[in-house]
């Protein structure tokens, strides 16, 4: 499935991709960075998941994380935990508030959604 951008909206063309991401997967800010054409835009991927908490539909902003797998959005969750709570609730195991065995797991949107 290839996706094609709806809009120019940089924060709403993240959200789709995000709401792409099957549960008990995850992805990183560059990935998705890389996939929409703006390879050097990471942190501008975590704005948009941080501003992506009350937007309908649901964006579960928990699967997107850093290149190593680390819960570095945690903060902008509800709680500290909350991030990782959802994960866990998806059978995705976290240590050291990292993903484990986050390259098993890794959902890469270049890959996922060209087939």
């Amino acid at each position: 499935m290839q996706y094609t951008p709806k809009t120019k909206d940089f924060f709403q063309n993240v959200f789709d991709i995000v709401r792409l991401i099957p549960k008990g997967r995850v992805t990183s800010y560059g990935a998705i960075a890389k996939y929409i054409g703006t390879g050097g835009s990471s942190r501008m991927v975590g704005w948009a998941m941080n501003a992506s908490h009350g937007v309908k539909p649901k964006v579960p902003a928990h699967r997107v994380v850093n290149r190593n797998g680390m819960l570095t959005g945690k903060h902008h969750f509800e709680t500290p935990t909350k991030m990782q709570e959802l994960l866990e609730k998806e059978k995705i195991n976290v240590e050291k508030e990292t993903v484990v065995e986050f390259e098993k797991i890794f959902w890469d949107p270049a890959i996922e959604l060209s087939i």
